[in-house]
């Protein structure tokens, strides 16, 4: 069979590897146990013992590789940004660009600008066109 050929080259992916959920024991059983780890540390403890059952826990076979770790999905280096001149110093890299969160509105706008015009992709920009383009939220009656 014919492959069909489209105009526009394939993008690649960063391709990690896949791992388990990392819980706390009993996460189904108790409402008030929270989906996040904390490394078991009591002496009859099944998890820490190991116990398939109990679920996995984290180790260093997890981790990795050195090509694919610190990348975006992209597969561009992901920079966190707070200022101008930081974003000016990425002129000719080939990154993408997290705006930090401390930031406010006015500054933020700025930087969004400036990395358009840099041809640098922000990955968290809030301004993603103009306020025409937007669509008023439904309203709850």
């Amino acid at each position: 069979m014919a492959e069909k050929k489209t105009g526009k080259a394939r993008k690649s992916r960063v391709v990690r590897k896949r791992k388990p959920k990392f819980n706390v024991p009993n996460l189904h059983f108790f409402k008030s146990v929270k989906a996040r780890w904390r490394k078991p540390r009591g002496t009859h403890n099944k998890k820490r013992m190991k116990f398939r059952f109990m679920g996995a826990l984290p180790k260093i076979g997890y981790k990795n590789a050195l090509t694919v770790r610190g990348l975006h999905s992209s597969g561009r280096t992901e920079v966190l940004v707070s200022n101008l001149a930081e974003l000016d110093a990425l002129k000719e890299a080939e990154v993408v660009v997290r705006l930090a969160s401390a930031l406010g509105g006015k500054k933020r706008k700025q930087l969004e600008e400036r990395a358009k015009a840099l041809k640098i992709e922000v990955l968290n920009n809030r301004f993603n066109g103009t306020k025409e383009d937007a669509k008023p939220a439904p309203s709850k009656k």
